[in-house]
């Protein structure tokens, strides 16, 4: 599977970030496509990233040297960037993971937090490293991409080349 870049149609500035997320980053390697659910006990391991058509349960683990999509439920452990990458991002459609790391970072559901039984419908999320935490925002799906546009990495790149 390769990198798709999009066409310079359209309003919103997805090519911009595209070109940003792309300039040396993780999307510049291969990426393995799982169409299935990952179970309890499963574990996939890539050197690239890793898109995910299906759900990912507790107890199933993805790792990736570069970005982890989950086009379903994200409930288990996920780890974007495993070799170092900073850069590399984790996007669900449903955000409840048992465990996040991202890089050398790593964040967990809250204590207590009871998992809602009906997962579907809900807004997709992005999960990226920022002033050296793991923050989660809402994932805009069309048009203006804020969740990167706001980020201080996103801010330096638009003042370094104008």
């Amino acid at each position: 599977m390769g990198v798709l870049k999009p066409e310079a149609k359209g309003r919103g500035r997805g090519k911009e970030i595209m070109e940003h997320l792309t300039r040396g980053s993780p999307l510049n390697r291969r990426t393995y496509l799982i169409c299935r659910t990952v179970r309890s006990g499963q574990r996939y391991k890539y050197p690239g990233n890793v898109v995910v058509v299906g759900d990912v349960h507790p107890g199933g683990e993805i790792i990736a040297s570069g970005h982890v999509i989950v086009m379903g439920n994200l409930m288990g452990m996920v780890h974007a960037g495993a070799e170092g990458d900073e850069r590399a991002v984790v996007i669900a459609f449903s955000f409840q993971p048992l465990q996040l790391r991202i890089a050398g970072y790593v964040s967990r559901s809250p204590d207590g937090e009871k998992r809602k039984k009906k997962l579907y419908f809900r807004e997709p999320e992005i999960a990226r490293v920022e002033n050296e935490e793991i923050i989660i925002e809402k994932y805009s799906l069309g048009g203006n991409k804020d969740g990167f546009k706001g980020s201080r990495r996103y801010q330096e790149e638009e003042e370094k080349n104008g």
